[in-house]
């Protein structure tokens, strides 16, 4: 009896740590990105700081159709020209499943 009460038990603060656990941010990358003449500027880095080399960068238009892709360099920036005159989604995939969005809207473009 002792025993199956002592394995209720356990399975009980199990339960309870699964249920109630914070959100983990193992997998939060930061995104950030601009326009300024004629172009798209990106910047991508850890929670710790360190810069996403080598990620790969989409942009999208308002309709999810990819327009262009690059990566990133070792300080973990990107840049191109404006592909579009639209409201661009702009997504970070680094390493490990390490993934964001950013959205540049069409009136942030500039002329």
């Amino acid at each position: 009896m002792g025993c199956r009460l002592l394995q209720v038990g356990i399975l009980v603060v199990l339960v309870t740590f699964a249920l109630f656990q914070a959100p983990a941010y193992g997998h939060k990358v930061n995104l950030f990105a601009y326009a300024e003449n004629g172009k798209i500027f990106t910047e991508s880095y850890f929670p710790d700081g360190k810069p996403v080399e080598d990620g790969v960068i989409e942009v999208l238009d308002s309709q999810s159709q990819k327009l262009a892709e690059g990566k990133t360099d070792k300080e973990g920036k990107f840049s191109l020209p404006i592909p579009k005159k639209d409201d661009l989604t702009i997504v970070i995939n680094a390493s490990m499943g390490h993934k964001n969005t950013f959205l540049l809207k069409k009136s942030e473009l500039g002329e």
